[in-house]
């Protein structure tokens, strides 16, 4: 027998709580406790079991075997591909293309002989079959479920014994021994819980769609992430045709990759040299631009970044970002205001943008956005073959950033044949490029833009 308990939990971070409030006492989070009916039974027992430690001496580990995706931008991100009892969370925007990547995914797989099977708790498999058609894949041999019961998948998963599993989305499975509704907290938990399990006993490769709150994180209990072993987003401006693929989380490979796609008319492709893509519309002469190399994981990749600076109007400065962190931005003018003297800014409206759709979210693009910011601002263009990378402290010195090598090997393969870098006792020297050390922004503001 069991009893039903009335509990309220957070949205955001799973937190329990005895009544309801308008804020989390857990992670702060407003109007995130949501009330849930939890069936315990009256006597629980735990059963005792002999439980013997392994030595991590005595611990024997064989080398991960992986197997390709199909997708070279996908097992990028992957760390190489897939490993068979992994568990793969994969969240985005509703219409960023999640469903598209891996119906493409699963068709490449069951191409070479392997044994997919596609759970779409959302459409019908007529749906399904649709969208293959207009993808170019309708005579794939992809084993369809148009499912949402929990019992139906496992039973599903048996009886294929399918090698990768996709099921679109978590937040639509349930579960017949709760009561709860589809998507809530106990349910989410629970299905991605039962579904995880039993993709470790039987090896196969799960992937699980999530969506994403207007916060832009996953929707459900943080627990969900903590389940998997690898968590990727999928990123893009509707407005663009770029989509970006990122991983945060890896156990079988190192986190922060990229993945570079294009939306088109027969479905994604795949962008293996997104720097040249980036660059390829690039115009000569334009104050306000200089371009930078982020490193994403293991890939260096060339960005470039657009600064406009126009005299305020509304009595408040505006600042405003795509694609790079407003408060990095606000560290950098006042940079540029106090070392630097460029007190005009204070009456500036300051826009800045990283083209591409593409995230610039470490310190060594800083560089590159003060040269940008100052070029608008100056009404002075740099050179069209120019880089800079470098952090910039408070004091307005530049300083190094690592794998520089790395970077620079990607500029000069691009085409650019100067880099402006931190200034250190031993300069690194690349054939084909004109590496130029700098100490301070000044100097790296003034040589850039001289004429």
């Amino acid at each position: 027998m069991t009893k039903l308990k009335t509990t309220f939990i957070c949205q955001q971070c799973g937190a329990q709580a005895v009544k309801w409030a308008g804020r989390c006492p857990s992670c702060g989070t407003w109007n995130s406790l949501v009330e849930e009916l939890i069936e315990t039974p009256l006597h629980a027992t735990v059963a005792a079991a002999s439980v013997t430690p392994t030595a991590l001496t005595d611990v024997a580990v064989d080398e991960t075997a992986r197997f390709s995706t199909g997708i070279g931008e996908l097992d990028r991100v992957l760390g190489g591909g897939l490993v068979a009892g992994s568990v793969t969370l994969l969240g985005g925007e509703p219409g960023v293309g999640k469903s598209t990547l891996l119906l493409s995914m699963a068709d490449r797989l069951s191409a070479v002989g392997s044994r997919v099977l596609y759970v779409s708790g959302e459409e019908s498999v007529r749906q399904t079959k649709l969208r293959a058609m207009r993808l170019g894949l309708g005579d794939s041999s992809v084993q369809l479920l148009a499912q949402a019961n929990l019992a139906a998948v496992a039973e599903a998963m048996r009886k294929t014994e399918a090698q990768v599993v996709v099921v679109d989305s978590i937040q639509v499975i349930e579960s017949d021994e709760l009561s709860s509704s589809p998507g809530s907290i106990s349910q989410v938990r629970s299905c991605a819980h039962a579904l995880t399990r039993l993709a470790k006993t039987s090896g196969c490769a799960l992937f699980l769609v999530g969506h994403i709150t207007k916060e832009g994180y996953l929707a459900g209990p943080k627990v969900l992430e903590h389940l998997v072993d690898t968590v990727l987003y999928f990123e893009g401006e509707p407005t663009s045709g770029f989509r970006i693929l990122r991983t945060t989380k890896n156990r079988f490979g190192q986190t922060d990759e990229l993945g570079v796609f294009h939306m088109m008319a027969e479905g994604l492709v795949e962008v293996s040299n997104p720097s040249e893509l980036f660059l390829s519309d690039r115009s000569e002469g334009t104050p306000g631009c200089m371009v930078t190399v982020s490193q994403e994981g293991s890939r260096p990749l060339l960005v470039e970044i657009q600064a406009l600076t126009n005299p305020c109007v509304m009595g408040l400065p505006r600042r405003r970002t795509t694609g790079v962190d407003v408060h990095r931005l606000s560290m950098l003018l006042a940079v540029l205001e106090r070392r630097l003297g460029l007190r005009t800014l204070a009456q500036q409206d300051v826009f800045v943008s990283s083209l591409g759709g593409v995230r610039v979210i470490e310190p060594a693009c800083d560089l590159a956005i003060a040269v940008a910011i100052a070029s608008s601002l100056k009404e002075r263009a740099s050179v069209r073959g120019d880089v800079a990378i470098g952090e910039v402290g408070l004091t307005g010195e530049v300083r190094p950033v690592v794998n520089l090598a790395q970077r620079l090997h990607e500029a000069k393969r691009v085409g650019f044949r100067r880099c402006f870098v931190a200034a250190t006792k031993h300069p690194l020297r690349v054939d084909g490029i004109d590496v130029v050390g700098v100490r301070h922004l000044h100097e790296a503001v003034s040589r850039t833009l001289e004429s």
